[in-house]
C-alpha cells in the first residue's frame, strides 16, 4: 500500500510539471543595484511580499534583499563576489550594466550558483535573463505619439538610468520609431534616473534652449516631472507619454477631464522581481528553463487607465506580484 501510494504521488507530480528537488533549504539573494525612484521600491516591495511568505511556507530557506549604497559597477560587483563567498544557492540581480558585471557572474556561476537577471539584464551566457522588449516599447512610444500629434514636430527625449541596458533598449526603439516616422525629430535629451524630480530639474535646465516642443517620450517615471517643469516655465503643454506610475496617471486623468488630453503609459511591472525569483527557485528546483524568458511589458491606453488608477497606491506604480503557478506558466510558454 505504501508504495502504491508514493508512486500514485510522483504520477501527480509529474503530471503537474512539478520537479522533484527539494528547495526548502535554499538560500536566494537579490542583488539591486539602485533604489532612488517609486519603480524600484515597488519592485522592492513586490520582492519581500512573495518571498516573505516562501520562506514561510518552507519553499526557500532564505531569500534576502541586497542593494547597492550607489549606481556604480565596482559596487554592485563586490556585493556579488560577497554573496558567492556567503554561500546562496541562487542570486536574482537587477544589473548596473549588461556586461561590465561579466566577471562577477561568470564567478559565480562557476561556484555552481544559479543567477537570474532582470530588469537591467546581463550578457554572461550562464545568467537565465527575464526579459521585457525594451527596444520595442521605445518604438511604440513614438508610433502612439503619431496617433497624438499626426502632423508631428519636435520631440524631447528623457532617457533613464545611464549605463543600463533597459535605458540603452528604450532608446533604441525610440531612434527606430522616430527613423520610421520622419516627421518626428528629437531636439533634446536629459537624464532623469526613471525618477519625477530628477527629471523635472533635468527638463527645466534645458527648456530654455529648445524650440516649440510637441511631445516628451521617455522611461517611466518622468512623466509627471517633465508636465511639472513644462507648466513652471509657461511653456505649452505636450504629449507625454507615461509610465504607469501613479502620479503620471492622476494628472493624466486631470488633464483628460479638463480638455480631453490624450497619451499612452507603459513599463515593466515592478513584480517582476518576484517571477525572476520564481525562476530562480524553479532552477534550483531542477525544472529545464529558456536562456531568456520573455514577459509583456505593461501598459494602459485612454479607454482603460482610470479603471487601474484607483488600485495603485500614492506615489505607488501598477503591478503584479507572481506566483509560482505563474511563474510555471511564463516558463511553459516560452518553451519552443
Amino acid at each position: 500500500m505504501k508504495t502504491l501510494l508514493v508512486l500514485s504521488a510522483l504520477a501527480a507530480m509529474l503530471a503537474s510539471g512539478t520537479a522533484l528537488a527539494d528547495t526548502s533549504g535554499k538560500k536566494i539573494a537579490f542583488s539591486n543595484n539602485y533604489a532612488g525612484n517609486s519603480w524600484r521600491q515597488a519592485m522592492l516591495d513586490s520582492y519581500g511580499i512573495v518571498t516573505k511568505k516562501a520562506v514561510e511556507d518552507k519553499i526557500v530557506g532564505a531569500a534576502d534583499i541586497f542593494t547597492t549604497a550607489d549606481k556604480e559597477v565596482p559596487t554592485q560587483a563586490a556585493q556579488v563576489q560577497n554573496l558567492i563567498l556567503q554561500g546562496y544557492d541562487a542570486i536574482v540581480i537587477n544589473a548596473a550594466s549588461p556586461d561590465a558585471l561579466n566577471g562577477a557572474i561568470k564567478q559565480a556561476c562557476d561556484a555552481g550558483i544559479v543567477v537570474v537577471s532582470f530588469d537591467g539584464t546581463v550578457t554572461e551566457p550562464c545568467a537565465y535573463r527575464v526579459v521585457v522588449d525594451f527596444k520595442d516599447m521605445g518604438k511604440q512610444e513614438v508610433e502612439q505619439m503619431a496617433k497624438f500629434q499626426p502632423k508631428g514636430g519636435n520631440l524631447l527625449e528623457i532617457r533613464g538610468l545611464a549605463g543600463t541596458s533597459i535605458d540603452d533598449a528604450i532608446h533604441a526603439g525610440i531612434l527606430e520609431g522616430v527613423a520610421a516616422h520622419p516627421e518626428f525629430k528629437i531636439v533634446g535629451s536629459v537624464t532623469g534616473d526613471w525618477d519625477q524630480t530628477t527629471a523635472q530639474k533635468a527638463v527645466a535646465t534645458i527648456l530654455p534652449s529648445l524650440p516649440d516642443i510637441v511631445g516628451i517620450v521617455d522611461q517611466g517615471g518622468d512623466g509627471y516631472g517633465a508636465a511639472q517643469a513644462f507648466a513652471a516655465a509657461g511653456k505649452p503643454r505636450p504629449t507625454i507619454i507615461m509610465g504607469n506610475r501613479q502620479d503620471e496617471l492622476k494628472w493624466w486623468k486631470e488633464q483628460k477631464d479638463k480638455d480631453g488630453y490624450q497619451t499612452w503609459s507603459a513599463s515593466i511591472a515592478p513584480g517582476v522581481s518576484s517571477l525572476a525569483f520564481w525562476v530562480a527557485q524553479q532552477v534550483l528546483d531542477g525544472r529545464t528553463i529558456p536562456h531568456d524568458l520573455l514577459v509583456p511589458y505593461l501598459a494602459f491606453t485612454q479607454d482603460n487607465f482610470e479603471t487601474e488608477l484607483p488600485k495603485i497606491k500614492e506615489g505607488g506604480v501598477a503591478t503584479h506580484e507572481y506566483s509560482q503557478e505563474d511563474a510555471i506558466a511564463a516558463i511553459k510558454a516560452n518553451i519552443k
